[in-house]
């Protein structure tokens, strides 16, 4: 294959102080990956985390207008920013915040302008960005959302296909895949955004992404309930009866294919999810508990409705394993790999 064949994956390396560098060092020092990856983050900064978790690594800093170069092991091209203060393993520091969102910034204007066909992020730390000043932050994925200006985006996580390999009764090469209806919300306010407008925007964008972005004709979709019992006919709650059930059938009128309102604790079982090629729970600790029990280290989390390619790691930072070696590569390549796999509108291409 040629070079210019291969996508351009524009890789942030998200909270300097957290395990995202040394995940791009051990990513880059990996059998390759059939895409061009390229870190953005600070060459000095990747540099010193290789040496503190002793890889050998060729890093390979590259000027706006250089094409990036074929995939080879132990080489990390870089598109660079700058630091805005050292940084130390396990150490957060508000100045660096503004790094973190330049790095983000950086790569959307890559996949924008087409120099990158997807874009994938190591973990960032809420916290210390709202610390910064930065209040209204509350993740990745609103914040793509608004840096990209479209009005709604769908969070999934997605595993990697191989839940055969640890889980005797899934199928081999059936994926898990869980979206969410609202996100970071606090849980005395999920019932609230719980409506049949946000439903069936959340669905629409499921469903096309579905077809477009992993290559699934007619999408089959299992929707869980909001309550326990899927609201028990009303009598454990009336969002089912009143919200849920009339946003589906109205949308089953436009040749979506969804199953449900499901009650959650039975959803979750290998017959009901055989059936199925996506999940949308109600929200965040809902479906992800489950799919993190199944798939936690093989996962990735995904943004639809965006224009662009965007995939991440399933976990967070861990600052207590930064600097140490100690980090598992492994839900960083499946975020590449289902990256490729969307830019080819779910198309298998060679690993």
């Amino acid at each position: 294959m040629n070079t210019g064949d291969l996508p351009v994956i524009a890789l942030t390396t998200g909270e300097p102080a957290g395990i995202g560098p040394e995940l791009a060092v051990m990513l880059a020092c990996c059998s390759p990956l059939s895409a061009r990856v390229v870190a953005v983050g600070d060459p000095a900064l990747l540099a010193e985390r290789a040496a503190a978790i002793g890889h050998d690594i060729r890093l390979h800093v590259l000027a706006p207008n250089d094409t990036p170069p074929a995939p080879e092991a132990g080489v990390l091209p870089v598109w660079p920013v700058a630091l805005r203060a050292p940084s130390v393993p396990g150490r957060l520091d508000t100045s660096n915040a503004a790094y973190v969102l330049e790095t983000l910034n950086r790569a959307v204007e890559a996949c924008r302008a087409g120099a990158a066909a997807a874009m994938v992020t190591a973990p960032l730390h809420k916290g210390v960005i709202i610390e910064a000043g930065h209040g209204d932050f509350r993740g990745h994925t609103e914040y793509l959302r608004d840096a990209c200006g479209v009005d709604d985006v769908v969070m999934m996580l997605a595993t990697d296909s191989a839940l055969h390999a640890r889980h005797a009764d899934w199928p081999a090469g059936h994926a898990l895949r869980v979206a969410l209806a609202t996100t970071h919300l606090p849980l005395r306010d999920v019932a609230d955004a719980v409506t049949a407008p946000r439903l069936t925007r959340m669905l629409s964008i499921l469903d096309a992404e579905l077809r477009q972005r992993f290559g699934l004709p007619s999408p089959r979709i299992l929707v869980c309930g909001l309550n326990p019992h899927a609201g028990e006919d009303g009598h454990l709650g009336h969002e089912e009866r009143d919200i849920i059930e009339p946003a589906l059938e109205a949308l089953r009128e436009q040749g979506l294919s969804l199953t449900g309102p499901l009650p959650a604790d039975t959803l979750f079982t290998p017959r009901h999810l055989m059936e199925a090629d996506a999940v949308l729970a109600m929200y965040h600790d809902q479906g992800l508990p489950v799919l993190k029990y199944a798939g936690f280290g093989r996962a990735a989390n995904i943004t639809l409705g965006l224009p662009l390619v965007r995939t991440s790691v399933d976990h967070g930072t861990a600052l207590d394993l930064a600097g140490r070696g100690a980090a598992d590569p492994g839900s960083l390549r499946t975020a590449v790999a289902l990256a490729i796999q969307m830019v080819h509108g779910g198309a298998s291409s060679p690993q």
